[in-house]
């Protein structure tokens, strides 16, 4: 299973999914990370790009924040979408894959106001 986390500044989990152009990508094997690397899209591509796309072979997306609009983009790729507050995408992982990781409801609509966190 692969699993994308939104992480702008490299650090941390952060808000904005359908802006963010870096993503951990971590490869897992039931409740173990095999593998971590980054991925940074090209400068106008986003998650909402044309296929195929870098993270079309995600299966699961965290992020501090995104609209209930590409949450519902994602999953018509197949991808489920995560919004936390968990700020620490080792963290953030660990506790998807065993079930613990608290997560938000997604925001408004496209357009609406985004509080950053980090």
């Amino acid at each position: 299973m692969k699993i994308a986390v939104t992480s702008q500044n490299r650090t941390t989990v952060t808000d904005h999914a359908g802006q963010c152009r870096k993503f951990w990508i971590f490869e897992t094997e039931y409740a173990d990370v095999l593998e971590k690397h980054l991925v940074e899209l090209p400068v106008r591509q986003h998650l909402k790009g044309a296929l195929p796309h870098p993270l079309e072979d995600v299966n699961v997306l965290i992020t501090g924040g995104m609209a209930s609009a590409l949450r519902y983009h994602l999953k018509q790729r197949g991808i489920q979408a995560v919004s936390t507050q968990e700020s620490d995408p080792e963290r953030a992982v660990a506790a998807w894959l065993n079930g613990t990781l608290d997560e938000m409801p997604p925001l408004g609509q496209i357009g609406q106001k985004f509080t950053d966190r980090h």
